[in-house]
């Protein structure tokens, strides 16, 4: 048996609440980045014993589509996967469901669901700290739980979660980070941007059209010179206050 941590983590929330997840198994983990631009998804084939913790970000309450990608050119051959949506403390719609069925359709076992708040990518006064240390104590506390089910060989059947079909219509946001004098052109953002979006001649510039907005070309950059429109974040900021004020929680499913 081996513990696969698999996650879309351009910020790194979704990895910390994985790794928070995976910390109940004593087995070596390995981890699998379905961030990285242009790799080979396909080589990744599991064993019906395998355990592997799948975490995605809730982009508008969806699983982003080049997540979904990668776990589709994987071959589950049974696995036993637990799912993890991440959220950025407003709601998580239709993301555990619609990564439930990619994984399914990629020959995973569906066994347990977790959904979990971390700090919001974009508008970080959302969910600030988070997972903090009350979420990783309850976190584990729910990894335990699956531990002890999959320990009794209770792996019949498959999780249900919450979500709709037709999953919610997302198109993505219109904040597009840039990079401002600062930018010294040392080519990071290029090399860790998850869509190719940034050119590595002329880092500086950004393809909007490709750009998926999930940040991780600021949260990256050495000298801190990339953002977004100050304007356009209050704005959308001040829009999203009340469906994100108050402490979400975070919640467990099991087959």
């Amino acid at each position: 048996m081996k513990i696969y941590n698999i996650y879309f983590s351009p910020t790194g929330g979704t990895e910390k609440v994985t790794d928070i997840l995976s910390s109940v198994w004593e087995e070596e983990k390995q981890e699998i980045d379905l961030a990285v631009f242009g790799a080979d998804y396909k080589k990744y084939t599991f064993e019906k014993e395998d355990i592997c913790i799948v975490g995605v970000p809730s982009y508008g309450g969806r699983v982003p589509k080049e997540a979904l990608d990668a776990l589709g050119r994987m071959n589950g051959r049974g696995a036993q996967a637990v799912l993890a949506a991440v959220y950025g403390n407003r709601a998580y719609d239709d993301t555990l469901l619609e990564l439930r069925e990619a994984l399914t359709g990629a020959g995973f076992h569906c066994t347990a669901a977790i959904a979990a708040v971390a700090e919001h990518s974009v508008m970080r006064q959302f969910g600030t700290g988070r997972p903090d240390e009350a979420d990783r104590a309850e976190l584990q506390g729910f990894a335990g739980s699956i531990k002890k089910k999959l320990e009794r060989q209770d792996r019949e059947g498959e999780v249900k979660v919450p979500g709709n079909k037709p999953y919610r219509s997302y198109n993505g946001i219109p904040l597009k980070p840039k990079a401002n004098k600062s930018c010294t052109k040392c080519g990071v953002c290029a090399e860790k941007c998850p869509v190719g979006a940034i050119a590595r001649p002329n880092p500086s510039e950004t393809d909007k059209e490709t750009c998926i907005s999930c940040m991780r070309c600021i949260s990256v950059c050495p000298q801190k010179a990339r953002g977004v429109n100050n304007i356009m974040l209050k704005a959308a900021a001040a829009k999203m206050k009340k469906t994100c004020a108050g402490r979400k929680e975070n919640e467990i499913f099991l087959a």
